[in-house]
């Protein structure tokens, strides 16, 4: 199980006393290159660059557009693989907070990023959706959120086909118990397309006005199919059931006494005594994949992560950087540790980034973290 979806900001949001508040992103970056280091040498931040705004040249966004030339999506039948939206038999990637445009920096939220693996490669970038509020959102009454943040994906009504679980920021009046923000997008032999449905929480699984957020994806029942963990007041945690229906109605639900406001799954093993039960980690504070961390484990069994397991602590790991080329600071950011290209062993996913207006995504194969398999800005997703 692939820890939570994560921003390079690594900050979490909560909805205690209001909605969430939305960061502004209207986006067009030069495009970078993918496939190889080299194709990625355009990602200069040099002001002395060709390109306006020192970025890459005209030249060479040309060419970059030409070689990630949007293909469409391969069709699957279904499969086990975690990630596999498509069902094709390969795990996708899924991106957060894509880049914004120099001149464009207070606009909307782009949304979220999607690239899909293939039969040629462990990540194809021209195999890509983007999936935005507008058009993938489920409405609140009248309203569309202007929030659509991915969290962590499933398979949550078992039909070989990962569903994404993303966050939202329906409107709220301060009175009561608040609405849920947690919509589900299923996946489908085309990937993940339509109309997101918001996930159906049970008034007897949900305790206080706190916002329900921080959802875990684990079979932390034992029986086989993918639950739900999402935070509830005064730590408790709601645990829901699957499978779930077409709708968002979990199986059941059921309030567990003991979690914590931020939820996880362990690293990098979700069942770390290896009994059969997923496990899950509550944390006081928010915690980045990548870095260090200590949260309290709970155990899953047959009525969900209801067991104490001690202390927990999520290891610190030193990351490559993708070969961004800039000759200012940037950041790197784990994004995943997963099986791209089959072998059964897992992949390193970073992103490295300049500001909010450049980036790299680099996959670098299991056991080599000199050179990336495929490397792409996630500029590729603007028009």
């Amino acid at each position: 199980m692939r820890p939570r979806i994560t921003h390079p900001k690594t900050a979490v949001t909560t909805r205690a006393t209001a909605a969430l508040a939305v960061g502004c992103a209207g986006l067009l970056l030069a495009l970078a290159g993918c496939g190889s280091p080299s194709a990625a040498d355009g990602l200069s931040s040099s002001s002395s660059s060709d390109g306006k705004n020192g970025d890459t040249p005209p030249k060479a966004q040309a060419q970059s557009r030409a070689e990630t030339a949007r293909v469409p999506v391969p069709r699957g039948a279904g499969s086990r693989v975690p990630y596999d939206f498509n069902g094709d038999g390969h795990r996708d990637l899924v991106i957060d907070d894509l880049v914004k445009a120099p001149e464009d920096s207070h606009g909307d939220d782009a949304g979220i990023g999607i690239v899909y693996g293939s039969d040629d490669r462990p990540l194809d970038p021209a195999a890509r959706q983007l999936l935005s509020a507008r058009a993938n959102a489920a409405k609140s009454g009248d309203t569309l959120p202007a929030a659509f943040d991915a969290e962590t994906a499933c398979d949550l009504d078992r039909d070989g086909f990962t569903d994404l679980i993303v966050s939202t920021d329906p409107p709220y009046n301060g009175i009561g118990a608040p609405p849920v923000p947690l919509q589900v997008l299923f996946g489908s032999p085309a990937g993940l397309t339509g109309k997101a449905v918001t996930v159906r929480i049970p008034a007897k699984a949900r305790f206080g006005n706190e916002w329900p957020e921080q959802p875990v994806c684990g079979d932390f029942d034992g029986d086989g199919k993918a639950d739900l963990a999402v935070t509830a007041s005064a730590g408790q945690v709601t645990f829901l059931h699957g499978p779930f229906t077409r709708t968002g109605a979990p199986r059941s639900a059921e309030l567990l006494p003991d979690g914590g406001p931020y939820l996880y799954a362990p690293e990098p093993q979700a069942d770390t005594n290896r009994d059969g039960y997923d496990d899950l980690v509550a944390a006081t504070r928010p915690h980045a994949p990548g870095q260090a961390a200590k949260g309290t484990l709970l155990l899953g069994s047959a009525k969900g992560p209801a067991r104490p397991g001690g202390a927990y602590a999520f290891r610190a790991e030193e990351l490559p950087e993708a070969p961004l080329t800039t000759t200012a600071r940037t950041r790197t950011a784990l994004l995943d540790h997963g099986d791209y290209d089959g072998d059964k062993k897992p992949d390193t996913v970073v992103r490295t980034y300049r500001g909010e207006r450049q980036d790299l995504i680099a996959l670098y194969a299991a056991g080599n973290t000199d050179e990336p398999v495929v490397t792409f800005s996630t500029a590729l997703f603007l028009p």
